[in-house]
């Protein structure tokens, strides 16, 4: 991935659907979902995506870690952005992300990677279940997984940085207290990442 600071794409580019998102890699499709976890999109996409992408820019470790010992992970929620690191320091990648619909829901803070999952299963959480009673109880991995095909659980008991089948809940607040990202994007964190990767949300 270029470390390069992302520049800005069109208003045209957006709308299409085909603007690029970080390590110039072009926008999956839109993925269509017969269930959607916390689907809440912002009254204007489109100014929320822009405002995004106009502070998504590369950033140095050492002002938020003091070792990059078993790998780091930065997420700006602000920027809607998720920053990794790798413990030599060779790697650094960074990905657009989804974040938290409202602050009662953001967590921030220092945290750390405590499971690595392929195919995750999904359950709502006691307190998304009281405001979402209709929601199911539990869903099986596969392409209504809120969680996508990889997941990182975190110290944090219910928060996971995940993938989504859902394209257009990244650059959004659209999560119910997760961080999201594209499939193609978690699958290459998954990789990278081991249980003790130090992660912190700002």
């Amino acid at each position: 991935m270029s470390t390069k600071p992302f520049t800005s794409p069109s208003r045209r580019a957006f709308l299409g659907g085909a603007a690029l998102v970080g390590a110039g890699l072009a926008a999956p499709a839109l993925a269509q979902t017969t269930f959607d976890a916390g689907e809440v999109h912002e009254d204007n996409a489109y100014t929320n995506m822009r405002r995004n992408i106009s502070s998504f820019r590369t950033l140095d470790w050492q002002p938020y870690f003091s070792n990059t010992k078993k790998g780091a992970i930065l997420v700006d929620i602000t920027s809607r952005a998720l920053h990794f690191w790798s413990e030599d320091l060779s790697v650094y990648k960074l990905f657009p992300t989804s974040v938290p619909v409202s602050e009662d829901l953001t967590r921030k803070g220092r945290s750390e990677v405590v499971r690595k999952v392929v195919g995750p299963t999904w359950s709502p959480t006691p307190a998304m279940k009281i405001r979402n009673p209709e929601w199911p109880d539990f869903v099986p991995a596969g392409p209504d997984n809120p969680l996508g095909t990889h997941a990182l659980y975190l110290s944090w008991q219910y928060y996971r940085i995940h993938g989504t089948h859902d394209t257009r809940k990244i650059g959004r607040k659209s999560s119910n207290g997760c961080i999201g990202l594209y499939n193609e994007h978690i699958a290459q964190l998954f990789e990278l990442t081991r249980n003790g990767t130090q992660v912190l949300l700002i």
